[in-house]
Parts: structure tokens; C-alpha cells; sequence
């Protein structure tokens, strides 16, 4: 995908242009007000900072820490060095389990390695269940925005993509009535996978146990169900402690979508 070109086509339709920024500035807008209810709002970001940085000097004894108590966890910790050793060690997962579905929840680092296209050339259904991200996952193609994969499209686009591709009603474009027909859609997707894939958002060294953050319930449904497990992380979801949780979890929804919280942090 050339971004630029992509860029230009969509920014040449002005009252296109204008709707999308406005529904941009409006999430801005209830980022910029959860923020200022927080008093100590940049020092909590000052914190976080050198949290990281601490991290960052620190890295390999902390992965190694973090290994060693995810596998005392009882949890299967695999390294991977690029996007191709990841899709790989996924594949060799999945058909170790004989699988042949998996349901992902919201993944970044899966949408970066291309785990999607790969896995489907070795003849596996792999279901986005954020519904932003299987919005434009039947639309095929990537996500517009790193929270928001779905802002660029109308509602009235998503009612007739859904009647094509899941026979809703014709014309329907209220927002409960997709939401609803989405649900039933997932839930069958769910109750007949083989396999669970989230993304993380943090990882502590501490503790060995990731944690994800999501306003769907969409992750916790997939693991619950499913026999198997799998997240995939960048190693920059690294924390040390469990105490820091409290420091990130209250900068992260604020900063993405202007809540206090998600609605699910799991972990």
C-alpha cells in the first residue's frame, strides 16, 4: 500500500475530509478533558517515562526475568527476531494443536508481521473480532488509524457492507442494530475456534504475566473459549513491577480514547 497515493485519493473528496476530522478532533477533544481531571497528569507521564528508560538500560536481565516466571506460569515462552521467525512459530503452533481456525483480538504487531495473510495462504480462517478491525478486515484492506482501524468509514458504508457480507437488512445503518448483528456474527466465530491470538500491552518482569486491555471483551471471550492461547508481543511491553501497572493503566485509555479506563484489562 502506497500511503501517500492512498492519502491523496482520500483527502480529494473535501466534505470527506472535513467529516473525518471532525470525528478525529472529537475524540481528541475527550482526550484533552480526561486529561485535565487529572491533576498530576504530567508528572504520571514523567513517571512512565523513566520507568521505560529504566527498562530500556536494563532489558535482557528483565526478558530474562520475565521468561523465567511466565514459565512458572505454566506458560510457553517463544523468541522470535523479525516479523517472518513470529508468523512462523504462530504456523508451527497452530499445527502442532491441529488447528484450522483462530479468532484474533486487537494486535498491531500481528498486523506488522503480516500474520494475517500468511496464515490464510497456509489455508487457515483467521477472524478479527474487534469489530473495527473485522469491519475492515471484510472490507479488505489495512487499519486507518492505529486505535481507530475503522474511523475513515460512514456508518451507512459499514450498513452495506454487513448486508453483503452478513446478510443484515438492506439500508440499515443504525449503529445498535450492526453492533447487535456483529455480536452474533462473532459469537459463532468464537464458540468454534481452535485457537485465541491476542496482542499485549504490557508484560511484567515480576510476575510473568501479560495483560490486555481491550473495550469489547473481545480477547477474554477468545482465551476463555479456545484450547489454546497465543499472545504476541513486542518486547517493548515490558514492565518490571505490578506496582507500575497502576502508572500506565491510568495514561493509556485517557490517551487513546479519552475514557478513564478500559473497559476490560485483563490479565
Amino acid at each position: 500500500m502506497n500511503h501517500a497515493k492512498k492519502a491523496s485519493e482520500f483527502i480529494a473528496n473535501e466534505n470527506r475530509t472535513n467529516w473525518h476530522d471532525k470525528s478525529l478532533w472529537l475524540v481528541r477533544t475527550k482526550r484533552d478533558i480526561a486529561v485535565n481531571r487529572v491533576a498530576e497528569w504530567e508528572e504520571l507521564r514523567e513517571l512512565a517515562s523513566q520507568i521505560k528508560a529504566h527498562t530500556l538500560s536494563k532489558l535482557d536481565d528483565y526478558l530474562l526475568q520475565f521468561e523465567k516466571n511466565a514459565l512458572k506460569n505454566g506458560v510457553q515462552v517463544h523468541w522470535a527476531a523479525n516479523g517472518k521467525e513470529h508468523n512462523q512459530i504462530v504456523l508451527d503452533i497452530l499445527e502442532s494443536v491441529n488447528a484450522k481456525k483462530i479468532v484474533k483480538s486487537k494486535s498491531m504487531l500481528t498486523e506488522e508481521c503480516g500474520l494475517n495473510p500468511f496464515l490464510e495462504k497456509h489455508n487457515f480462517e483467521v477472524i478479527d473480532t474487534d469489530l473495527g478491525e473485522r469491519i475492515i478486515q471484510l472490507r479488505n484492506e489495512p487499519p486507518s488509524h492505529i486505535v481507530l482501524p475503522a474511523i475513515h468509514l460512514k456508518k451507512e458504508e459499514i450498513g452495506e457492507l454487513f448486508h453483503e457480507k452478513l446478510n443484515t437488512l438492506k439500508g440499515n445503518s443504525n449503529p445498535d442494530y450492526l453492533t447487535a448483528e456483529a455480536r452474533k456474527h462473532l459469537r459463532e466465530k468464537f464458540l468454534n475456534a481452535d485457537v485465541a491470538l491476542t496482542g499485549v500491552n504490557f508484560a511484567v518482569a515480576e510476575t510473568g504475566q501479560v495483560v490486555v486491555c481491550t473495550n469489547e471483551g473481545n480477547a477474554d471471550m477468545g482465551v476463555h473459549l479456545a484450547d489454546v492461547q497465543i499472545h504476541s508481543m513486542g518486547i517493548e511491553k515490558l514492565i518490571p513491577q505490578q506496582k507500575h501497572l497502576g502508572v500506565f493503566t491510568r495514561l493509556l485509555a485517557r490517551s487513546a480514547t479519552g475514557q478513564e479506563i478500559t473497559t476490560y484489562t485483563s490479565h
